[in-house]
């Protein structure tokens, strides 16, 4: 049996009746993944078909890229790809996310931030770039002292460790941009077409005590939301979930050691 918060094996498919009944009532269901693994957007598939949206927002485009979806092109993956720019945009392999894509006839919204403008954010004015309502949004807040801790942190990590810790606030400030950009286009997608909306992203954006759903929580606090994250080999993502569904991890290798040799 499923629980919420607890960390299962995903079923091979999914049909409506099989998702749990909060995920099925909510105005807003966050699809988690780890971006490289083809299990985790398999699932994300299945839910998008199993939940029927009115739209469907995702990290990996903008507005710009979301607004060449075409009537037609879905059912074509050449076709698609080349008009949403997906396999030019550094993201991964235009395959796996491809079935996501197409596994619903709901308007797209794009929730990415430029690249210029991610440029721009380093080290810039975010509350400028993010423009009207970035007060309601939180971003002209401090971060509290333990939060902004653990960011630098997971900043620090990602970053292989290669660059001062406390030089890492931009990047944190850059995350904090792209969750409230996030929230966003959700608001804007439910505004425009109703629920419910299926958000496509990583982990690291839907976890619920500071992605996006801490954003539609103070924006919009009686959006009700659901938050699916997936994990791998049994090793639950940080942030709160309402369900956590597992894989096998992908074999990759250590992004560290690679930089590091590169050196």
């Amino acid at each position: 049996m499923l629980g919420l918060g607890v960390a299962v094996f995903a079923p091979l498919a999914w049909a409506g009746d099989a998702l749990p009944g909060a995920a099925r009532a909510a105005d807003v269901v966050i699809l988690g993944e780890v971006h490289d693994n083809p299990a985790h957007h398999a699932v994300q598939a299945d839910w998008v078909a199993a939940l029927a949206p009115r739209a469907v927002v995702f990290e990996m485009l903008t507005e710009a890229q979301a607004g060449a979806d075409m009537p037609g092109l879905r059912a074509d993956q050449a076709a698609l790809d080349a008009a949403l720019g997906w396999s030019d945009g550094g993201w991964d392999a235009f395959d796996m996310y491809y079935p996501v894509l197409a596994a619903s006839a709901a308007r797209f919204y794009g929730a990415a931030v430029p690249r210029a403008q991610l440029r721009a954010a380093y080290g810039g004015d975010v509350i400028a770039l993010f423009g009207a309502g970035a007060a309601d949004y939180g971003l002209t807040d401090a971060l509290p002292d333990a939060q902004l801790a653990a960011r630098l942190d997971l900043q620090y990590e990602a970053h292989c460790e290669a660059m001062p810790r406390d030089s890492l606030g931009g990047m944190v400030e850059i995350q904090r941009l792209r969750d409230a950009t996030l929230a966003r286009a959700v608001l804007r997608a439910l505004e425009e077409q109703g629920p419910p909306v299926a958000v496509v992203t990583g982990n690291g954006h839907a976890r619920r005590d500071w992605g996006v759903p801490s954003y539609l929580a103070r924006v919009a606090p009686g959006v009700s939301v659901f938050v699916l994250g997936q994990s791998e080999d049994g090793r639950d993502p940080e942030g709160g979930f309402d369900l956590v569904l597992d894989a096998p991890a992908v074999d990759r290798p250590d992004p560290c050691a690679v930089f590091r040799k590169s050196k």
